[in-house]
């Protein structure tokens, strides 16, 4: 039962090029250190439509264990922590991928 979470995020302010660059490099490591994480991808939205979000995470997992392993790392934590001060609006939501055939 793999499992897909996916956050999207709006940014306040304080959201500088500069800052969302940190985050994204702390985030590009996470794949090489959580061994929960089966696909990983973020980026800012591409401003197509309004009333976006302006930044997505998508994670994948094998299953529920998984997902809080990936959720409670310390390396996930700390990147959260460059990504909360930011935030004007955070969702999120987990859902179960359909099986390959």
């Amino acid at each position: 039962m793999a499992i897909r979470h996916i956050a999207l995020f709006s940014w306040n302010s304080e959201a500088t090029p500069e800052r969302i660059a940190e985050i994204e490099g702390a985030l590009s490591r996470l794949p090489g250190l959580i061994p929960a994480l089966r696909g990983y991808t973020f980026g800012p939205d591409l401003g197509i439509s309004e009333g976006n979000s302006d930044f997505a995470v998508v994670a994948d997992v094998d299953d529920a264990d998984g997902f809080v392993a990936y959720r409670d790392h310390p390396d996930h934590q700390a990147a959260l922590g460059l990504i909360k001060p930011l935030l004007a609006g955070r969702s999120a939501v987990q859902f179960v991928l359909p099986e390959a055939d």
